[in-house]
């Protein structure tokens, strides 16, 4: 689906499952989700997993797919497999592995705002016992906000065969990105588009965000008889975000926007954010035939985390006019830049060992028991360059997990399970106090049925889920979080895949979300009283995809048409302000692909087809992210094998 559509980056990708919602992406610098409804810090990107190492600590930017085989989105309770989850799910990205055969591609693709990318694939033996592959992507672009985007992705990998049964996995990931930070546009009486969605109220002499990466990761895998295996892992990854920025200014008594209706007020920032983290995890899974058959995995896991956090700031004092600027004719080179001054030094210190257990027992033929245990021993510490601070949490975690799978027909499965898992809450808060862990627990039901062709596939499931220690964003103190408390999510959803016929496949996913602040509380910041049922922020009711694509013959060659739909909802544009809403949008894409040979194949993509303007996600009524205008590309891949 990702070749077919064109789709080349993470956040995009996961636009296809309904029961994803897109969050705050701190000035495109991040991909940040909910699942089901529920995210974790706004302030820092969202966790995911990639092959099974953690991939949302630290600063990867905004993931590129060139090395991504799949996209597992396994929604419902995972902590007690996975450990420091979301109850909403959890996703893992399967990157591309070294192969015996030679096979790979080299695709250049060109679109508007003078967007360029040229990607390329490569993998072959080098010996009888190793295999390698290198892939990545350079891409460029004036983007429709102006923000100049750009960004490299290099994924080099080696596979070592030791004899029949055993196997060691190098990956490397390198990755750098600079774009101009940018917050989006401000709201004129809760009208996100009284500015056009391309106007850009930062300031482009600061020059972009700079994110570095770099990757390890080591696999061991080994077959210890023919019923058991074992896996062993290891991943580093160093990565870092530095750069300047010009935030529209939330705070009411410095913004003479609500004066004028026309001059914004900016702040000045200057980060420079370290991160490092250690990870390593080690499993083994069989099968034991005791009467009933048991499906085994037995693991163990453990991380060292360290951010430091550098951080200058100016702001405009309330009153004056330094340093604004006009949103509806804007001059950038108005003012000069301000000099900024430290205002926050910390060192962020994480260590955390988990040992799991899971066992998926066949009662019958047709009736599987799966139970599970994971317990969670985390350490983390802060510490304040400033004050001389240091703040502290060291909490043990045991979370439990069930499941119940009744499968009436070959074709047909009854599930049902429950989880209790719990998820760090990163950082601390504007005085320094170090988070608690959130808890959760959620349950879901449902049924899942494939084809007798095993062609088509899809399910039906109900779910609801709750968690304690809550963060979102603190509108007063930007860059910080602020504990809400408890959140809630229930709904159904609805998804379909797979081929109707030998030439028309579809790809349905609906879901109905109600993800709600479950206690009244009053926000310290503002004074101002949230009660409870006050929806979670960029979340909608419903939201639906469909897409339909049809192979045919064109002069006697392979070529491909195809459209898709996606509905997002209503949803709340403001953590403190229910009334603040961000509309409802709709947006068609085209795409289509010709195959005149075997080696060579181009395509056409065309989103948001009638133009619609629409706001992505919000973070405040004064920081909306538009959505792109309608775009364009067109694509040439040449493939050899």
């Amino acid at each position: 689906m990702l070749n077919e559509m064109g789709i080349v980056s993470f956040q995009d990708a996961l636009d296809l499952s309904a029961s994803v919602a897109r969050q705050n992406n701190f000035g495109g610098i991040w991909d940040m989700f909910a699942v089901r409804g529920l995210a974790g810090d706004e302030n820092n990107s969202a966790g995911y997993l990639v092959n099974g190492f953690s991939a949302g600590r630290g600063y990867s930017g905004r993931r590129d797919t060139s090395n991504v085989e799949s996209i597992e989105i396994m929604k419902g309770p995972g902590s007690a497999l996975y450990g420091r989850s979301e109850p909403g799910g959890t996703i893992n990205l399967i990157t591309k592995k070294p192969q015996f055969e030679r096979e790979g591609y080299v695709k250049a693709t060109f679109g508007r705002w003078s967007t360029a990318r040229l990607e390329g694939d490569y993998t072959d033996a080098a010996s009888d016992t190793v295999a390698f592959r290198i892939n990545g992507a350079y891409e460029q672009s004036d983007s429709f906000r102006g923000t100049e985007p750009e960004k490299l992705a290099i994924t080099p990998s080696v596979l070592f065969t030791i004899g029949d049964r055993t196997s060691l996995l190098y990956e490397l990931e390198y990755v750098t990105q600079e774009v101009l930070f940018d917050r989006g546009v401000i709201s004129l009486n809760g009208d996100p588009f009284v500015l056009p969605p391309e106007r850009f109220l930062g300031d482009p002499r600061l020059g972009p965000m700079e994110i570095d990466s770099l990757s390890h990761q080591f696999t061991l895998q080994h077959e210890l008889t023919d019923d058991w295996s074992m896996l062993a892992g290891l991943g580093y990854r160093d990565s870092s975000f530095e750069g300047n920025s010009a935030d529209i200014s939330l705070s009411a008594a410095r913004n003479l926007f609500l004066v004028d209706g026309v001059t914004v007020a900016r702040q000045l920032r200057y980060r420079n954010y370290q991160a490092q983290d250690l990870s390593g995890r080690l499993e083994f899974t069989g099968t034991i035939d005791a009467g009933i058959t048991h499906h085994l995995l037995v693991g163990a896991d453990a991380y060292e985390y360290e951010h430091d956090v550098q951080q200058a700031r100016w702001r405009v004092t309330p009153g004056d006019y330094d340093y604004t600027i006009n949103a509806f004719d804007p001059d950038y080179d108005a003012w000069p830049i301000p000099q900024t001054t430290p205002n926050a030094s910390t060192l962020e210190e994480q260590s955390s060992f988990g040992i799991y257990f899971q066992d998926v027992m066949d009662l019958t033929d047709r009736l599987k028991l799966l139970v599970g245990l994971r317990y969670d021993d985390f350490d983390q510490t802060i510490t304040n360059r400033f004050s001389s601070a240091v703040s502290s949490v060291n909490p043990t975690e045991t979370s439990y997990r069930a499941g119940l799978v009744f499968e009436p027909t070959t074709n047909v499965s009854l599930y049902a399970s429950y989880a209790e898992g719990f998820r760090p809450n990163t950082g601390a808060d504007f005085q320094g106090r170090a988070f608690e862990p959130e808890d959760s627990e959620s349950s879901e039901i449902g049924v899942k049925w494939t084809s007798t062709d095993g062609d088509l596939s899809g399910s039906v499931t109900l779910f609801q889920a709750k968690k304690s220690n809550v963060l979102t964003a603190d509108p007063i103190n930007a860059g910080f979080s602020a504990e809400l408390g408890e959140a809630e999510s229930e709904g159904v959803e609805i998804d379909l895949a797979g081929n109707i016929t030998d030439d028309l496949s579809i790809f349905f996913s609906y879901a109905y979300i109600d993800a709600v602040q479950a206690n009244g509380i009053i926000n310290a910041d503002w004074g101002v009283f949230v009660p409870a049922g006050t929806p979670l922020i960029n979340v909608a009711d419903h939201t639906a995809n469909l897409s339909l694509s049809k192979g045919f013959t064109l002069r006697g060659s392979d070529a491909s048409a195809g459209f898709a739909v996606r509905y997002v909802g209503d949803r709340l544009g403001e953590t403190i302000d229910p009334t603040y809403v961000l509309p409802s949008f709709t947006l068609l894409n085209l795409f289509g692909t010709y195959q005149p040979t075997d080696n060579l194949r181009f395509a056409v993509h065309v989103d948001n087809v009638t133009d619609k303007e629409y706001i992505e996600s919000s973070y405040h009524k004064w920081w909306n992210m538009p959505g792109s205008p309608r775009t364009y590309s067109v694509s040439l891949q040449y493939s050899y094998y």
